[in-house]
């Protein structure tokens, strides 16, 4: 068992047609739940965290609940920074530990992205660790990240290959279509994936990894124990199962699910509190709630990620 980089996680996943999740933790209940499916499905596992989530937890407890999980479960972890929005944050990742991070020069122009991402590869490569970078602007909101519909963009595949080989970074996150946070695509409106681009960048790219952001489905299970146990959850549609799966046997190796998580684990505190308003022991409807993540975390490695079985 070990903290691992994501090199040879990605080359496993390219090569066998499958994608591996990076799920955003930010508390004990949820690594326990994501490792336990992990060894349970006997999968490949990226942990990464936010910046939002090093403000709420801090950095040091979320890197020793990684290293508890790691000598409960015997698994290798990639441990990920996601979204680091400069080179001081990802400085202090790597030289805390972090085994992967991801520079997010997005919202920058194309050269200083390509600046600013080189920067820190060259910082994270001279000690062990692997870089993502981003092409393209995701709509939504989540955590830090908040990107109108008019901000965000598509990747323009003509770009890929000039800013994988001027930065050096390991995989690269591209928009073709998903959007960060839960409220993705209104009722109505029919949530597409632009397959086109992802193509013309596999073709670019040729046994590179890509990287899906806000990719998760709003299970509509999980919304409808909400609303049924107090919540007021609007209706929304996330990225059809389907879909992820058809991006992950092409060139994408990582896909990112944050909102399921979330949604899965109020979904059971709500309804525990309703079910027995006289608890009032954390560790009882905390468990709940981390059962709950260990069955959203294992459903997608079983259907959407391809995943299980693959270590």
């Amino acid at each position: 068992m070990a903290l691992v980089n994501t090199t040879e996680m990605f080359k496993k996943a390219y090569e066998g047609g499958y994608a591996i999740g990076a799920f955003n933790v930010n508390n004990m209940e949820i690594i326990q739940g994501i490792t336990e499916a992990a060894m349970e499905q006997k999968a490949p596992l990226i942990l990464q965290v936010s910046a939002g989530a090093r403000k709420y937890a801090k950095h040091n407890y979320l890197v020793k609940l990684v290293e508890a999980a790691m000598m409960e479960t015997g698994l290798d972890i990639a441990l990920h920074l996601d979204h680091g929005e400069n080179f001081e944050i990802c400085k202090s990742c790597i030289d805390g530990g972090f085994t992967s991070v991801m520079i997010d020069g997005s919202k920058h122009s194309f050269e200083d992205n390509i600046k600013i991402t080189r920067e820190v590869v060259e910082y994270a490569h001279a000690r062990g660790v692997t870089v993502e970078g981003e092409l393209g602007r995701l709509a939504g909101i989540e955590d830090d990240v908040n990107v109108s519909a008019e901000d965000s963009s598509y990747t323009d595949p003509a770009q890929v290959e000039e800013f994988v080989t001027k930065t050096g970074v390991d995989s690269l996150a591209i928009a073709i279509g998903t959007s960060h946070g839960a409220f993705k695509f209104k009722p109505g409106q029919k949530p597409q994936l632009r397959f086109d681009i992802l193509e013309e960048v596999e073709r670019r790219l040729p046994g590179f990894p890509i990287v899906l952001h806000g990719a998760s489905s709003v299970m509509q299970e999980y919304v409808e124990i909400v609303n049924a146990n107090g919540g007021k959850m609007p209706g929304a549609i996330g990225i059809p199962e389907e879909m992820l799966l058809q991006a992950s046997k092409m060139a994408v190796c990582k896909i990112n699910i944050d909102s399921d998580i979330r949604l899965a684990m109020t979904a059971a505190v709500r309804k525990h509190l309703v079910d027995h308003p006289d608890h009032f022991d954390p560790r009882q409807y905390l468990t709940d709630a981390r059962n709950a993540v260990k069955e959203v975390v294992a459903h997608k490695m079983q259907y959407v990620l391809g995943c299980s079985g693959k270590l």
